[in-house]
């Protein structure tokens, strides 16, 4: 026998019906197919960034679209790389990286650092270092400096956390967003 649970809050809201006595995060089936959980999420509209790092190696960089803000006290975010991506030794091995929020000016800047097999700081990319040595992309709508604090491996990936040393926002700028395969200004 399973026992539900069910309620009306209003005569708008519909009634809920949940099973109690299922263990949580119990398997509901089959794993969910990996292309139908990339469509998915391709109809889920995100921010961009670039992560840019140096870990003794010359500078690094990719877009993400993982971006997001984890704690304001202590000022913490996250990000997801891939564990193929060239990236991921850098950022296995650095102390810190800067992670630039870009705008809708900034849709170059994204293709580029999502490009495999090229200069990603080759010209037309502006840049220069800060005083602690990590690469900063020149006109980003805001910039974060972070210590990297903990990297968790999940499933073919791995999860970035780091601490928030550093930011700084400029003028504003309409955001840069990620949806269905390409770049969107709202």
């Amino acid at each position: 026998m399973t026992a539900t649970a069910s309620w009306t809050s209003s005569p708008v809201d519909a009634p809920v019906d949940a099973p109690v006595d299922a263990p949580v995060g119990a398997p509901t089936g089959a794993p969910v197919d990996a292309a139908l959980f990339r469509q998915v999420f391709r109809r889920h509209a995100a921010g961009v960034a670039v992560v840019t790092t140096d870990a003794g190696r010359g500078p690094a960089g990719v877009t993400v679209t993982s971006l997001a803000s984890l704690s304001a006290e202590p000022a913490l975010l996250t990000f997801s790389i891939n564990a193929a991506a060239s990236i991921w030794p850098h950022l296995r091995d650095a102390r810190s990286a800067v992670v630039h929020l870009l705008g809708a000016a900034h849709t170059s800047t994204a293709r580029t650092f999502a490009t495999s097999g090229i200069d990603r700081f080759a010209a037309p990319t502006r840049w220069r270092r800060l005083p602690t040595g990590e690469p900063l992309l020149a006109d980003a709508a805001a910039w974060l400096r972070i210590a990297i604090e903990h990297r968790h491996p999940a499933g073919g990936s791995h999860l970035i956390i780091g601490r928030v040393e550093e930011a700084e926002l400029s003028d504003h700028h309409p955001p840069l967003l990620y949806h269905d395969g390409s770049y969107h200004a709202l």
